[in-house]
């Protein structure tokens, strides 16, 4: 009797605490998804998407596949580097946007691109710029493990997805995954694994009412998804770290077959101080908690153009999570969810010898919008909304 009851009293107690740590995270989301303070509503901004098309697509010999994937990028090109850089005429944004689409039978094609209503000096003007805010020490690990089905197994939580190489990704269509390029190429060739890469999806082992709340690892599995095709852009193939690269690390993977969870929408990315509360948040699976999803929130830094930085406490493993935002549909009178990035990952960057340290996202322009679309959608007429 003794037993069954010290039983039930810790049976009890992981109830308690496991609604608490929901009861927690539920008000912490609310804050982050409101602007406290205000009547004004954080709106979508109105952007005009421009279209890019695939010209020409011929056949590449196949590539070889040597390295593990990198989970973290280094450059010695900090955020002044990258707003000092001359802006790409429209030829060099037709060879950045031009895509290379890797196979699952290892078949390797490029496909040359066409770009219409884009003007390169309208579009580049940074507005708002700001200077970076000092770095602040980690001391506090502010990064949340998801637990409970309530939330691990329900949007938007439900959308981040592992990589079989090591990274997360987000999902963006039926059978559509988003994640950086660095995961599945190496700037140079694509990395060991790209050919038969997987998309993992955690879901609990068992579902029934015992374990409704047992999220620890040895509770979870993942269940995995062959890649079809893989899109990576030439920016980032032909780019470095320290040019153009780091602003085209993003690649789209296509499933071999569809899944069945609600997918996340695309969106072209607010400028920082758009963002609600400044702050950008996204869900990944980093390497220090095997089995769990982890999710972040922080202020966003300073930004370009093409990235934006931040200082969320992330570890490998996370790059490919996708950025996202909450913020009003003016049109559709509705509150939308959509992501605006992919986080790159932990950049330590050389500045006259002094290193420093960045967490950088890659933002989703207009053309970057464009683009994935397409490659999502098949056509530009269903990507006209940014």
């Amino acid at each position: 009797m003794e037993f069954h009851m010290r039983n039930t009293c810790v049976r009890v107690n992981r109830c308690l605490m496991a609604l608490v740590l929901h009861a927690v995270l539920l008000a912490l989301l609310l804050l982050l998804f409101t602007s406290p303070g205000s009547s004004h509503q954080p709106l979508w901004p109105l952007q005009r998407v421009p279209v890019v098309w695939p010209k020409q697509t011929e056949e590449r010999a196949p590539p070889h596949f040597l390295h593990a994937a990198q989970l973290e990028v280094t450059s010695s090109c900090g955020p002044e580097c990258h707003k000092r850089a001359t802006t790409p005429s429209y030829w060099d944004l037709r060879r950045f946007l031009s895509y290379e689409t890797l196979h699952s039978s290892g078949q390797l094609t490029e496909t040359a691109v066409a770009i219409y209503g884009f003007d390169a000096n309208s579009f580049y003007k940074m507005t708002g710029g700001r200077s970076r805010e000092k770095r602040q020490i980690f001391g506090h690990d502010s990064r949340f493990s998801i637990v409970g089905q309530d939330f691990l197994l329900n949007y938007p939580f439900s959308t981040a997805v592992k990589l079989s190489t090591g990274c997360s990704g987000t999902l963006v269509g039926d059978r559509h995954v988003l994640t950086a390029a660095h995961c599945v190429h190496d700037g140079k060739n694509y990395v060991k694994g790209a050919q038969r890469l997987r998309v993992g999806f955690l879901k609990p082992r068992q579902m029934n009412a015992g374990a409704s709340n047992d999220t620890s690892p040895d509770k979870m599995k993942f269940q995995w998804i062959r890649v079809k095709r893989t899109h990576v852009p030439k920016g980032w193939i032909k780019g470095t770290a320290n040019d153009i690269g780091m602003d085209y690390d993003y690649a789209l993977l296509e499933l071999k077959k569809a899944h069945k969870r609600r997918h996340m929408k695309l969106g072209i990315s607010p400028s920082a101080k758009q963002l609600p509360g400044k702050r950008v948040q996204f869900s990944g699976f980093d390497n220090d908690r095997p089995g769990h999803l982890v999710y972040r929130f922080c202020k966003a830094g300073d930004e370009t153009y093409d990235l934006l930085y931040q200082h969320c406490d992330a570890q490998p493993g996370a790059s490919g999570s996708g950025v996202y935002a909450r913020m009003w549909n003016r049109r559709l009178h509705r509150w939308e969810r959509k992501v605006i990035g992919v986080f790159s990952g932990h950049q330590w960057v050389d500045l006259s010898g002094t290193p420093q340290e960045f967490n950088v996202a890659v933002r989703i322009t207009p053309l970057k919008y464009a683009q994935i679309c397409y490659w999502i959608k098949g056509n530009y007429v269903d990507c006209r909304e940014g």
